[in-house]
C-alpha cells in the first residue's frame, strides 16, 4: 500500500499470521494467534503496526464481483473459460464460493481487530520512545478509534449481504463479534437492531479519538464515519439523517469534473474520494488471481483491459446501451479497443463481433489491472441526498441533483447536453436515480444492493440483453427474489450448530 505498507511493523506480521491460521467459523479463530498477540503487542508502536496490518487485510473485491456478475453489469467475454458461470446463471446456494468469501474475510478482519483491541488494554497511554516523537496518547487514541470505526464498517458490510430487510430492526442480522472468542465458542445471529446499535456505539467511540483534521482517503477519518452513517441511514430509510450527512460531505467533497473523474480511476486524483482501499505493487494484493491476493481488474481480464488482454467477462450489453460517448463514464468504463457491432442483436457470431472490455480498473504504478478500490465517493453522497429528497416528495430537488451530476460528466461542447429531468412521482424519481446509479457506480459493488433495497419502489429489475443470456436464459430477476439476500455459508453452519436454524429464506 502506497502509504501503509511501508509502515507495517511487527503487529502487522501478527495480523498476517491471523489470516493464515485456519478459521473454522466466524467466531472460532485458533488459539495460537492469541499467544502471539501477548508477545507481539508490547508498546504503542506495535499497536500501530497492528492497525496497518488490519488495513492491509481489508478487501472489497468479492462484493464487486457478486454485484457485477450476478447482476446485469458484466457478461460472458470473448476470453471466457467458464469464469463466473454460476453467478451469471444466478446460482446461489449455501455452499457457493462468493457468500463464503464475503463471510469469512469479514470475520477474519473483525477477529484481527478484536485481538489488537484486546492487546491495547495492556499497553499504557504513556511516553513511548519508539513512536518518532509523536504524542503517544494522541497516537494511541487514533489507533483505537480507527479500529472501532473499521469494525463498525465490517459489521455493516456483513449486514448488507446477509439480512433480508435493512429497515426491519427485528429481522435477523449477522453474528455480533466484539470479543476474542474461546475455541469451540458459538453464537447465533443478532437482530438488525442489535447490530445497528453496536455499529453506532463503535462509531461513537471512534469520533472523539480520531483527528478532526486528517482527511487522507486511505485512512479512516471523521468523514469516513459520516459517509458510513449516511449510507446506513439511507438503507434504513432514515431520510432526514441521510440527507443531513450527505449534504455535509458534499460541501467538503465536490463532484469531480471530467478530467478529475477520468484520473480518479488511474489513482491520480482524489477530488471525490472520501475513503478507498489503497493498492500498490509492494502489497499482498498484487499477486494475481480472482481474489484473496489478486488485482481488482483480474475480476474481468486476464492480462490487461484491451481486447488483446482476453477479457473473460465484458460489459453487459444492456448497461453499455445506456452509456453515451459524450459522457466521460463511457471512456472510463469501455476500453478504446472495444469492437462494437451496431447490428449486434442480429449477429450470428455475437461473442466475436461485439467485444466490450471493461476498463474501470486499467492499472496504476505501471502495473496492469491494479487499482485502488473506491468505497465512499461524493457522487454516492449526491445520490443519497437525491433519494432522500425524493422520498420526502421534493421531486424537483432530486431532479436538480441528478442534473448536476450529468452535466459534470458530459462534454460541454458535445451534442445532447443533458436537460433538467422532471419527475411526476416518487417511482419515477427513484427509477431515474437507480438508472443514474447504474452508470455512475458500475463495477463498484452497488448494483446488487440497489436492486434489493430500491428496485421494487423504482420499478426496476435486473435485466440483461437477450444476446448476453442466450446460453443461460438468466435474463432478468425480480428485485424481490430471495437471492438478493446471501445464504449463511454451509461451512459456517457445519461447525456452528447454534446458527443452523437461522438460515436465510429460500436456501
Amino acid at each position: 500500500m502506497k502509504n501503509i505498507f511501508k509502515h507495517i511493523k511487527s503487529g502487522a506480521i501478527l495480523i498476517a499470521l491471523l489470516h493464515i491460521v485456519s478459521c473454522q467459523d466466524a467466531i472460532d479463530i485458533e488459539q495460537p494467534g492469541r499467544l502471539l498477540a501477548e508477545n507481539t503487542f508490547r508498546n504503542i508502536s506495535d499497536l500501530e503496526g497492528g492497525l496497518y496490518g488490519v488495513y492491509s487485510g481489508l478487501d472489497y473485491s468479492d462484493e464487486i464481483r457478486i454485484s457485477s456478475v450476478f447482476c446485469d453489469e458484466a457478461a460472458r467475454g470473448v476470453g471466457s473459460g467458464g469464469q463466473g458461470r454460476d453467478l451469471l446463471n444466478h446460482t446461489l446456494v449455501s455452499d457457493s464460493e462468493d457468500p463464503e468469501d464475503i463471510w469469512n474475510r469479514k470475520y477474519l478482519n473483525i477477529a484481527s481487530i478484536n485481538r489488537v483491541l484486546a492487546a491495547a488494554e495492556n499497553i499504557e497511554r504513556a511516553d513511548d520512545p519508539n513512536t518518532d516523537n509523536v504524542d503517544e496518547a494522541v497516537l494511541y487514541d487514533s489507533i483505537i478509534g480507527q479500529l472501532h470505526a473499521i469494525r463498525a464498517y465490517l459489521h455493516f458490510s456483513l449486514l448488507t449481504y446477509f439480512t433480508t430487510d435493512y429497515t426491519d430492526d427485528n429481522a435477523l442480522g449477522v453474528i455480533l463479534l466484539d470479543f476474542v472468542a474461546e475455541i469451540g465458542e458459538t453464537r447465533t445471529r443478532s437482530t438488525n437492531g442489535e447490530i445497528y446499535t453496536f455499529i453506532n456505539a463503535d462509531l461513537d467511540k471512534a469520533v472523539p479519538l480520531i483527528s478532526t483534521t486528517s482527511n487522507n482517503p486511505i485512512f479512516v477519518s471523521q468523514d469516513f464515519i459520516k459517509a458510513l452513517r449516511a449510507r446506513m441511514a439511507l438503507y434504513r430509510e432514515q431520510y432526514a439523517l441521510a440527507n443531513t450527512l450527505a449534504t455535509e460531505l458534499l460541501n467538503d467533497y465536490p463532484i469531480a469534473n471530467r478530467t478529475q473523474y477520468f484520473n480518479m480511476y488511474l489513482d491520480n486524483d482524489n477530488t471525490e474520494v472520501i475513503w478507498k482501499l489503497d493498492r500498490t505493487i509492494s502489497d499482498g494484493w498484487n499477486g494475481g488471481g480472482r481474489s484473496g491476493g489478486g488485482r481488482i481488474g483480474e475480476l474481468f481480464n486476464f492480462s490487461n483491459t484491451t481486447t488483446a488482454g482476453a477479457p473473460f467477462l465484458e460489459m453487459g450489453r444492456d448497461v453499455f446501451n445506456q452509456l453515451d460517448v459524450n459522457d466521460v463514464r463511457y471512456s472510463v468504463n469501455v476500453d478504446p479497443t472495444a469492437v462494437i457491432d451496431p447490428d449486434y442483436s442480429n449477429s450470428t457470431n455475437f461473442f466475436n463481433s461485439d467485444i466490450l472490455p471493461i476498463r474501470k480498473y486499467p492499472g496504476s504504478e505501471g502495473q496492469d489491472l491494479m487499482n485502488d478500490l473506491k468505497i465512499f465517493r461524493s457522487s454516492e453522497m449526491l445520490f443519497i441526498k437525491a433519494e432522500a429528497l425524493a422520498a420526502t416528495n421534493d421531486l424537483a430537488g432530486a431532479a436538480t441533483l441528478i442534473h448536476q451530476l450529468r452535466i459534470a460528466r458530459y462534454d460541454p461542447n458535445g451534442p445532447d447536453i443533458p436537460t433538467l429531468p422532471v419527475y411526476t412521482s416518487q417511482e419515477e424519481a427513484f427509477g431515474d436515480i437507480m438508472d443514474e446509479r447504474r452508470i455512475e457506480l458500475v463495477f463498484e459493488g452497488h448494483r446488487w444492493v440497489d436492486l434489493k433495497r430500491l428496485g421494487a419502489r423504482a420499478n426496476r429489475v435486473m435485466v440483461r440483453d437477450a444476446k448476453d443470456c442466450e446460453l443461460t436464459n438468466a435474463c432478468s430477476l425480480s428485485s424481490t427474489d430471495h437471492r438478493y439476500t446471501l445464504p449463511i455459508p454451509l461451512s459456517e453452519i457445519n461447525v456452528n450448530s447454534a446458527i443452523g436454524a437461522q438460515q436465510n429464506p429460500g436456501y
